[in-house]
C-alpha cells in the first residue's frame, strides 16, 4: 500500500510570496493576490501561444527539411529536454531570489520570440533542434516562479489558483492555433515566426514591469537549513513519487499526441492549416472551463477525486480517436480530450505542493518536472517509431495504454482526507 499524502497546507500568514511587506503590503492582501493571479494568467497565455506554434509548424518543417517521423519526434524531445534540464535551476532561483522572480518571468516570454526567429532562419535539422531548446527554456523559466508564487499566495486554494493559472494556458492553447492557422494562409511559416519577435520583446517588458511590485518587499536570501529540511520532509512521502510516476505516463501520452496529432490531421485526414488550427483549438478550449472546476473540486474533496476518473476517461478517448470519422465525430472526441488534456497536470502538481514546505515550492515544482522529463523524453521518438512501422493512428493506442497504466497507479495512491474545518475556514 502506498503511504498517504496529507492535504493540509501551511497556515502561516506571512509566508514568502504573500504581500505582507513592502509595497505589496500597502493595499488589501486579497486584492493583491487576485491582481498577481491576473498578471500571471496573462503571461501564461503568452507562453502557451508560443508553445503551440511548434505543432502548427511541424507539417511544414517536415516537408521543408524532408524529415522522417522519428526526426519529427526528435524536435519535441529537444524542446522537452531543455525544459527538463533548466527547470531545476529555475526553481532554485525562484526560491532563492524571490524578489527577482519577475526577471525570470519576463525572460521566459522573450525566449519564446527569440526561439522561433532562430527556427525560421535555420537551414538544417540540427540548428532547428538547437533553436527549439529555447522553446523549452521559455517554459522552464516561467513555470517554477509562477507556480511557486501562486502556491504561497493561495495556500488554502492552491488547486483553484493553479487551475485558473492553467486557464490562461488553455486560452493561449485554444486561440493560438486557430489564429496561427489562419495567418499561415496569408504568409509563410518563416515570416510568421520572425514577426513574433516584436510582441515577445514588448510583452516581456510588460510582464516584468507589472509583476515586480508584488515581490518588492521580499528578501533575496534563502534559509538553507529550512530549505534542506523541506527537501527531507518531502522525501519522506513515498506517494509523492507515485504521483510523479503516474504523471510521467500521462506526460508521455501528451508529448506523443502533441507531436503526431498534427501529422495525423494533415496527412491522414487531409485537413488544411486552418482545419489543423481548429482541431488543435478543440484540444485545449474545454480546459478553459474544466480547469477551474477541477481545481475547486480538488480543493474541497481531494486531488484523487479529480485525477482518477479524468485519467480513465482520457484513456478511453485515446482508444476511440483512431476510429472516429472525419468531421463531427473526430471533433467531438478531440474536444472531449481537451477537458482533461492539460488541466490534470495542475492538479497533480497541487497534490505534491500540498506536502512541500513554503521554502521549497519552486524547487518542488522543478523536481516534479525534472522527474517527469527524464521518463517522458523518449516518448516522441518511440511514438515516431510506432508511426513509421504501424501508421500514425496506432500512436493513439500507445497513448491509451499509457493512460490505462496511470489510472491503475492512481487506484493504489491513498490520500488523507482534508479536514472539513480547514476547508470551511478557507473556502
Amino acid at each position: 500500500m502506498v503511504k498517504s499524502i496529507s492535504l493540509q497546507s501551511s497556515t502561516e500568514p506571512n509566508s514568502p510570496g504573500q504581500p505582507a511587506t513592502g509595497q505589496a503590503g500597502i493595499r488589501d492582501p486579497g486584492i493583491q493576490r487576485k491582481e498577481l493571479l491576473g498578471f500571471l494568467f496573462f503571461g501564461h497565455f503568452v507562453i502557451h501561444w508560443f508553445q503551440q506554434m511548434l505543432p502548427m509548424f511541424v507539417p511544414m518543417l517536415k516537408a521543408d527539411l524532408g524529415l522522417s517521423d522519428i526526426q519529427v519526434g526528435g524536435m519535441t524531445t529537444a524542446k522537452q529536454a531543455a525544459s527538463g534540464v533548466l527547470t531545476l535551476p529555475s526553481g532554485i532561483l525562484a526560491d532563492a531570489f524571490v524578489k527577482h522572480r519577475p526577471v525570470l518571468l519576463g525572460t521566459a516570454i522573450l525566449l519564446g520570440g527569440v526561439a522561433y526567429l532562430l527556427v525560421s532562419i535555420s537551414p538544417i535539422y540540427l540548428l532547428v533542434l538547437l533553436s527549439l531548446f529555447l522553446v523549452g527554456a521559455s517554459s522552464a523559466f516561467w513555470h517554477p516562479p509562477a507556480v511557486s508564487s501562486l502556491s504561497t499566495f493561495f495556500p488554502h486554494h492552491r488547486g483553484t489558483a493553479l487551475g485558473l493559472h492553467g486557464v490562461g494556458a488553455s486560452v493561449g492553447d485554444s486561440i493560438g492555433p486557430l489564429c496561427i492557422g489562419g495567418l499561415l494562409l496569408l504568409m509563410s511559416w518563416q515570416t510568421l515566426a520572425q514577426w513574433h519577435i516584436l510582441p515577445a520583446v514588448i510583452l516581456a517588458v510588460i510582464v516584468w514591469a507589472t509583476t515586480r511590485r508584488f515581490f518588492a518587499g521580499e528578501a533575496d536570501r534563502l534559509n538553507f537549513d529550512a530549505y534542506k529540511s523541506g527537501l527531507r520532509d518531502l522525501a519522506r512521502h513515498p506517494s509523492v513519487f507515485a504521483v510523479m510516476g503516474a504523471s510521467s505516463l500521462v506526460g508521455m501520452a501528451r508529448l506523443s499526441t502533441v507531436t503526431f496529432l498534427p501529422l495525423y490531421l494533415v496527412e491522414d485526414q487531409g485537413y488544411s492549416s486552418l482545419g489543423l488550427g481548429f482541431h488543435w483549438m478543440l484540444l485545449y478550449v474545454m480546459g478553459t472551463v474544466s480547469q477551474p472546476v477541477m481545481g475547486i473540486v480538488s480543493d474541497r474533496f481531494s486531488r484523487k477525486t479529480v485525477l482518477l476518473p479524468a485519467f480513465a476517461t482520457m484513456g478511453i478517448l485515446y482508444f476511440i480517436l483512431p476510429s472516429a470519422d472525419k468531421g463531427i465525430q473526430l471533433a467531438l472526441v478531440i474536444a472531449a480530450m481537451g477537458a482533461f488534456f492539460y488541466g490534470t497536470g495542475n492538479i497533480a502538481t497541487a497534490a505534491v505542493l500540498d506536502v512541500a514546505s513554503r521554502q521549497i515550492q519552486g524547487t518542488t515544482n522543478s523536481i516534479m518536472s525534472l522527474f517527469q522529463q527524464v521518463i517522458t523524453l523518449p516518448a516522441p521518438i518511440i511514438a515516431g517509431y510506432i508511426a513509421t512501422e504501424f501508421g500514425l493512428s496506432t500512436v493513439f493506442y500507445f497513448c491509451g495504454s499509457l493512460l490505462s497504466l496511470a489510472t491503475l497507479a492512481w487506484v493504489f495512491i491513498r490520500f488523507s482526507p482534508r479536514p472539513d474545518a480547514e476547508v470551511r475556514a478557507h473556502a
